[in-house]
């Protein structure tokens, strides 16, 4: 039942933690669908076809309609394959899912990006505070196993950053906001939800991941 409905293609990247969460939507309702990689240095003429504003990754294509931004792909992907719900039934439980993946995109992770790859000591500090605030609203906002109850829900998926890339940009610039003795609801949850059998098979390679942020640390200490 879940493969039907057509044809589907996903347009990604290894290590986007954006094109990490349509994926692991699609693998949790058991759709198929066809992973075509990018190479954002030189983007194929598909990609600028299907998102010519952004030009960036994830695209969902079903049956050759294209669909841009991460959110906006998993609330497509609920709507279509009806099985293994991410998002609540009730519409208020519905608006506030909707409400804590945008303050998420909006708030923390430019938040965590202030706090790592600014040159600045003082925006650094502005960023550390402004981060630890944003994940004080996730830690008291966190009242079961996941976000979404006792399943994996939108909020959970949107959050994936934090469980996994956040540790990752901790390592490769010597960081810490994600402590155990701070937040320990979010400690627990990105446990729970990094070794989830869905989402441990479609996380890349943590080594590359600390790699990546490490060399882009560096450019930014370089150029400053």
């Amino acid at each position: 039942m879940a493969e039907e409905y057509g044809e589907v293609e996903l347009f990604g990247l290894r290590g986007s933690p954006y094109a990490v969460r349509v994926q692991i939507a699609l693998e949790l309702k058991g759709v198929k669908y066809t992973y075509v990689e990018e190479d954002l240095r030189n983007k194929s003429d598909l990609l600028l076809k299907y998102n010519p504003i952004h030009k960036k990754v994830p695209v969902l294509v079903h049956n050759g309609r294209p669909l841009v931004e991460s959110l906006v792909i998993l609330e497509y992907i609920d709507e279509i394959w009806r099985n293994h719900p991410i998002l609540p039934q009730h519409p208020y439980d519905r608006a506030l899912a909707r409400f804590w993946s945008r303050f998420i995109d909006d708030k923390c992770l430019p938040a965590i990006s202030k706090a790592a790859f600014t040159a600045k000591e003082e925006e650094r500090e502005k960023g550390t505070e402004e981060s630890l605030h944003a994940l004080q609203f996730l830690e008291d906002e966190l009242k079961h196993k996941f976000f979404g109850g006792e399943s994996i829900g939108l909020v959970d998926i949107a959050a994936g950053f934090i469980a996994f890339w956040l540790p990752a940009i901790e390592e490769a610039v010597g960081l810490k906001l994600l402590s155990s003795n701070k937040f320990p609801k979010l400690s627990k949850w990105s446990e729970e939800y990094t070794n989830h059998p869905v989402v441990k098979e479609n996380l890349p390679q943590r080594e590359r991941v600390v790699g990546f942020f490490k060399a882009r640390y560096a450019s930014i200490i370089a150029s400053s």
